[in-house]
C-alpha cells in the first residue's frame, strides 16, 4: 500500500503560481512512476504530468509544457508539481498518482491516489 496525501492547492489569479506538493508513505516510495492527474467540473480526470523513479524522464501533456515542472525527492519521499503561467483552464482538483510503471499510470493494476487538492484560476 502507498499512501498519498496531497497539498499547495488554492486561489490565484491567472498568471500567478502555485507549487503542489505529495507526500508518499507506505511501499517504497523510489520504485513507482509518479504522476499528476487533475480534474476539471464536468470533465474527465486527465494526465498532467509523470516523473521517473529517478527524475530521468519527465513527461507532460502539452497543455503544460514550459508552464508546469514535475519534481521528486525520493529522501523525502515527495513529489512536487511546480506551476507557472497559470491559466483559468488549468483550473481543477490535481490529484497524486504513484503507479508500477509509465505504461500503467494513471489506469493499470497498482496505482495509488490521494485526495486531491483543488486549484482555481481566476481570470
Amino acid at each position: 500500500q502507498v499512501q498519498l496525501v496531497e497539498s499547495g492547492g488554492g486561489l490565484v489569479q491567472a498568471g500567478g503560481s502555485l507549487r503542489l506538493s505529495c507526500a508518499a508513505s507506505g511501499r517504497t516510495f523510489s520504485s513507482y512512476v509518479m504522476g499528476w492527474f487533475r480534474q476539471a467540473p464536468g470533465k474527465e480526470r486527465e494526465f498532467v504530468a509523470a516523473i521517473s523513479w529517478s527524475g530521468g524522464r519527465r513527461d507532460y501533456r502539452n497543455a503544460v509544457k514550459g508552464r508546469f515542472t514535475i519534481s521528486r525527492d525520493n529522501a523525502k519521499n515527495t513529489v512536487s508539481l511546480q506551476m507557472n503561467e497559470l491559466k483559468p483552464e488549468d483550473t481543477a482538483v490535481y490529484y497524486c498518482n504513484a503507479a508500477p510503471a509509465f505504461s500503467g499510470i494513471g489506469g493499470g493494476t497498482g496505482n495509488y491516489w490521494g485526495q486531491g487538492t483543488r486549484v482555481t484560476v481566476s481570470s
